[in-house]
């Protein structure tokens, strides 16, 4: 008795076809269709094509489901058997195992798509408010957790844990830019666990270099510190995250006021950021490339104390700034605005100070996790009783009634 087509069948009416409908739109009769389900007959090859589109299935998806359902072993010996055979059903076992293996659907034009898909959106990562990237992240993880049911082949299934690992990795980001802590930590320990269950070292790297500077912005900079060195132990040699982590930890030294540890993590850096080979746009939030380099070199010379600081940080501003317009300003100009500030405050060229840190507080491109940032030039100000002390102050507040990731519109 021939084995029915079920996913065949499941196919058809997801595509919301009854048989009839179905058939007319492949040029065929019904009759021909319930023998295609039931497994009586195939189509032929010069229909198939046709078929393929209407269920909008690539042939080689197609040709999956038009594989029987379920191997059955004869009930009577083959001619082909030798008597001592007849009850073996070691070889449709062998047979089933490896169709269930080479079965899918999901297909590799699916998983392209959501790579794809997620390397837009880390791009869009530094010129993006973190609520509206949120919800687009949210939706491309809804549906690699709807697809994590379907019947895949081993490769797309490790393909599909690890894009859904970048998903939940992009999603902590941006809640922790917006304060969502209990989110934030649920997503990195998904993203962890999708990362172990995909042998992808790279991912749960950047689980603990995300947590590092969580941990560094809440002022735990010792455990920071720990956490950095975490991701490098777990990082590819000469990787992105291995580059990034060790940032992360001269910034924690920075803060730490560990000048010898401060440095010696920046030489790392810088050296292992001229040998890196970029294999994403430069924007990428999770591909480190020179004007990252720049950008950290300033926070970190900044926290710690270097005047050289103020090199890097002009550097990035005119390296990003796309014009006078603040509002348009990618984050790390900001965030370079407020190195120069506090730079410039040690060095008590105090109306300069104020300048730069006002424009990165208007511009609104400051996200909620580096609010702190934007509060200790305000307060430096503040103790050296500047008159600008107040406007400052002033825009500070205004920073901070925002609504939580929106950013002020042009």
């Amino acid at each position: 008795m021939p084995s029915r087509r079920q996913s065949f069948t499941e196919r058809r009416k997801a595509c919301g076809f009854n048989q009839e409908d179905f058939a007319e739109a492949v040029g065929a009769d019904r009759s021909t269709v319930q023998r295609w389900e039931s497994g009586k007959n195939d189509p032929q090859p010069w229909l198939r094509p046709k078929i393929a589109k209407v269920l909008e299935i690539t042939s080689g998806q197609l040709e999956m489901l038009l594989t029987p359902d379920a191997y059955t072993s004869p009930q009577s010996p083959s001619p082909w058997l030798m008597p001592s055979e007849s009850n073996s059903d070691d070889e449709f076992d062998a047979f089933e195992l490896a169709r269930r293996v080479s079965a899918s659907d999901v297909g590799g034009e699916t998983l392209d798509r959501l790579e794809t898909s997620f390397d837009e959106l880390a791009m869009e990562y530094p010129v993006s408010a973190p609520q509206q990237l949120l919800e687009r992240v949210r939706k491309h993880s809804g549906y690699v957790a709807h697809l994590m049911d379907s019947r895949m082949t081993l490769r797309e299934k490790r393909r599909l844990h690890v894009v859904g690992g970048w998903f939940q990795l992009l999603g902590a980001t941006l809640h922790i830019d917006l304060g969502q802590e209990a989110a934030a930590t649920a997503r990195l320990e998904t993203a962890s666990m999708l990362a172990r269950h995909a042998d992808c070292p790279e991912i749960r790297a950047w689980c603990y270099e995300t947590d590092a500077w969580r941990v560094l912005t809440d002022g735990d900079y010792s455990r920071a510190v720990e956490l950095s060195k975490a991701a490098q132990e777990l990082a590819p040699p000469g990787s992105s995250v291995a580059i990034q982590s060790t940032a992360q930890e001269g910034r924690a030294h920075a803060r730490l006021r560990e000048g010898a540890e401060t440095y010696a993590a920046v030489d790392r850096v810088q050296r292992m950021s001229a040998a890196l080979v970029p294999r994403k746009g430069t924007e990428h939030h999770y591909q480190y490339d020179p004007g990252k380099s720049l950008a950290y070199t300033a926070t970190t010379l900044a926290w710690v104390g270097d005047p050289a600081a103020e090199t890097y940080a002009r550097e990035v501003i005119a390296r990003l700034s796309p014009g006078d317009d603040v509002h348009k300003w990618p984050r790390r100009v900001a965030s370079a605005n407020i190195d120069l500030a506090l730079t410039l405050l040690s060095s008590n060229r105090l109306d300069e100070a104020c300048h730069a840190a006002e424009k990165a507080i208007l511009s609104g491109r400051i996200v909620p996790s580096n609010h702190w940032r934007a509060l200790e030039v305000v307060k430096a100000v503040e103790r050296k009783q500047l008159p600008e002390a107040s406007e400052l102050r002033e825009a500070y507040q205004g920073l901070k009634a925002l609504p939580s990731g929106r950013w002020k519109a042009p």
